[in-house]
């Protein structure tokens, strides 16, 4: 057996192996042997089927699936063994021969086209220069966060007035230029929420409106969301927008209203554990410290994305892109020409980044670790938790519980290694690069 490779260019290559009998026909034999003890066949008792006869009947396929056996474990080998940094996985040439007997005595050499890794120097160093914002909750973001924590511990009223804000429980009727109730129109009852209302007319005339009062209003003026308009009235997206009119005269049923807790000793712990909190100052002070800690993930993907930025922009490399669109349509048959053009340059960018994190790790001896993806599901599930339940907090071995169940996803835990490994980049890169800290309040930094 021979193998070895040629560079057509510095990120094109194409390897050779070079099979002859000898090479080959061992394995064969073995395989034959194999089959000829686990076949079951007519006129023969299990495991007494000839070689021979296995050979004549079988040989051809056993043949072909050893080759393609050997081949691809010696290339995998050879790409090791010589160090080659490939992009995506070995093509057989598309012009290459194949009009080979398949008799035993064949003497094979396949070729196989390679895309190369471009060589690059990392391009982060101590005079590379990044701002790490300190993100500050402003007083909208401070007074929203309190508004949804007062809501989230409120009581449902029923006013007799509506205000703005509120949940109208009403029947929607469709009707005509005139106000008359259309023959076979829509008809349904359903909770419409005037914070929704996009039409500032609309929602005035919603606000003061009593049980069983009538109003007639156009819908898909008042609210913009197609779906929002779909849930009122019982029907799917796209029959929204084959409605023949949109006007509906609304007939309230009732009013719906959230009144938000009190700003009271027991609504204080509740959030943050008995005697935690004793004052409304305390209170936003707490609430302000909380959302500028969950503000730090923001910086801290700013600083992430600009410094991805920062890598593509520096490294300039070119790919085997023709090679690379032959194995993206090799391994996913089914997409579409346009449909790979489309995504092509994203998919390159991605490449890119990929090599340039790879590189560091390797560069770095860095490495991921078990633990450290099983900590940081740990981490994902707590902070939803905290999310969706204020106030609570599962225990350690909880969330060791789930942590192992969602990694028992395949795909979520790959997505969790890779978050693992940028992550490690990511520090590794903070003790490298120059970072300068800028303190900006939340609406100013979501303008950046």
């Amino acid at each position: 057996m021979n193998i070895s490779h040629e560079n057509i260019d510095e990120i094109n290559a194409v390897i050779t192996v070079d099979l002859t009998p000898e090479d080959y026909n061992p394995q064969v034999d073995k395989a034959i042997k194999e089959q000829a003890k686990k076949a079951k066949l007519p006129g023969f008792r299990p495991g007494m089927v000839p070689v021979s006869h296995i050979r004549r009947t079988y040989g051809k396929a056993l043949l072909f699936d050893e080759v393609n056996r050997l081949v691809s474990d010696k290339i995998n080998q050879y790409i090791s063994d010589n160090k080659l940094e490939i992009l995506g996985q070995p093509l057989p040439k598309e012009d290459d021969k194949n009009d080979y007997n398949w008799d035993f005595q064949d003497t094979f050499s396949f070729h196989y086209e390679i895309g190369l890794a471009p060589q690059f120097e990392v391009p982060f160093n101590e005079k590379t220069t990044f701002t790490e914002y300190v993100v500050k909750a402003d007083e909208e973001t401070l007074e929203s966060r309190i508004k949804n924590l007062r809501r989230s511990y409120g009581k449902m009223t029923n006013p007799d007035i509506a205000e703005d804000g509120d949940v109208l429980y009403a029947e929607l009727k469709q009707v005509d230029s005139e106000g008359k109730e259309i023959e076979g129109g829509v008809v349904n009852t359903a909770s419409v929420r005037t914070d929704l209302v996009d039409d500032k007319k609309i929602k005035k005339s919603l606000v003061g409106l009593k049980k069983d009062d009538e109003v007639t209003i156009d819908l898909k003026k008042a609210f913009k969301s197609a779906a929002d308009i779909a849930r009122m009235l019982g029907v799917k997206e796209e029959d929204v927008e084959a409605l023949t009119t949109s006007t509906f005269k609304l007939t309230v049923k009732n009013i719906n209203r959230l009144e938000e807790a009190e700003l009271t000793e027991d609504f204080y712990n509740k959030l943050f554990g008995e005697g935690t909190v004793k004052s409304e100052a305390e209170f936003r002070e707490k609430v302000k410290e909380e959302v500028e800690s969950m503000l730090v993930q923001n910086a801290t993907q700013k600083l992430q994305n600009d410094m991805y930025l920062k890598g593509l922009e520096s490294v300039k490399v070119d790919f085997p892109e023709a090679f690379l669109k032959r194995w993206l349509k090799a391994t996913n048959p089914e997409i579409k020409d346009d449909e790979l053009e489309e995504g092509f340059a994203d998919f390159l960018k991605n490449l890119k980044w990929t090599l340039i994190e790879n590189r560091i790790i390797t560069q770095n001896g860095l490495e991921v670790k078990y633990e450290e993806v099983l900590a940081l599901a740990k981490e994902r599930i707590a902070a939803q938790v905290k999310m969706y339940s204020p106030g609570q907090e599962a225990t350690d071995q909880q969330l060791s519980q789930y942590a192992v169940q969602l990694l028992g996803d395949k795909e979520q835990a790959n997505r969790l290694f890779d978050e693992v490994k940028a992550l490690k980049v990511f520090d590794h890169l903070r003790g490298v690069v120059k970072l300068e800290k800028k303190e900006i309040e939340y609406n100013k930094f979501l303008e950046l």
